[in-house]
């Protein structure tokens, strides 16, 4: 199986940054299921949350014509923040099935 490494990474805010989120903080997903922090920095839990259901489909090449291919923006809930964060694929590796399920 062949999945994509993940990045997510904050690429505006455009309220108020209650969490402590600033602008180029980022997390990343790598050998299908590893989050990785930079040491010394934090991710808000509610932004978090709000990307990892797309995660899984970013991860695997979609049909051209899926949005979730085009789109790559993801909001943070918090209506004050309105964090705005980019899923960026970073790279790609093959995976045996059986040692991930």
């Amino acid at each position: 199986m062949r999945l994509y490494d993940i990045r997510v990474t904050v690429e505006r805010i455009e309220g108020r940054s209650v969490c402590g989120l600033a602008v180029g903080d980022f997390f990343e997903v790598t050998e299908s299921n590893r989050v990785r922090i930079p040491e010394g920095k934090h991710f808000c839990l509610y932004a978090l949350q709000s990307v990892l259901p797309l995660i899984p489909a970013k991860q695997r090449r979609l049909p051209a014509e899926d949005w979730l291919e085009q789109d790559n923006l993801v909001c943070c809930p918090d209506p004050d923040e309105r964090v705005v964060m980019r899923i960026e694929r970073t790279g790609e590796r093959s995976l045996i099935t059986e040692d991930l399920t």
